[in-house]
């Protein structure tokens, strides 16, 4: 299905740096809830099922890039905010992420 540029511009995508990450036991597959701080955005919570590739301390301190204006999601009684961006691949998600160190809030193009 193609898209318009409009709709593409719909889509808010912004980068954060994870600052707080801990075990979701509750979630029905393994995952971690998520505080990503996004500067003047402001800190948001996310879970992402991303337990295969990544450790608690991998995770601390690195940004992601996330969808930040679909609407809040309850899972399993956790309160996500924003979609943590992340390829699926046969044997785990792989997240998306700069290259290099960007300021917090920067929209993507």
């Amino acid at each position: 299905m193609e898209i318009t540029w409009e709709d593409y511009e719909k889509v808010g995508l912004k980068v954060g740096t994870i600052i707080e990450i801990e075990d979701f036991p509750k979630a029905r597959i393994p995952a971690y809830k998520m505080k990503i701080d996004f500067g003047e955005f402001g800190v948001k919570s996310s879970s992402a099922q991303v337990t295969t590739f990544y450790t608690k301390e991998d995770l601390m301190g690195t940004q992601v890039i996330c969808v930040t204006n679909f609407p809040t999601k309850r899972i399993a009684g956790f309160k996500s905010e924003v979609l943590t961006l992340g390829l699926i691949t046969k044997e785990g998600i792989v997240l998306v992420h700069p290259e290099r160190k960007v300021q917090n809030g920067l929209d993507l193009l």
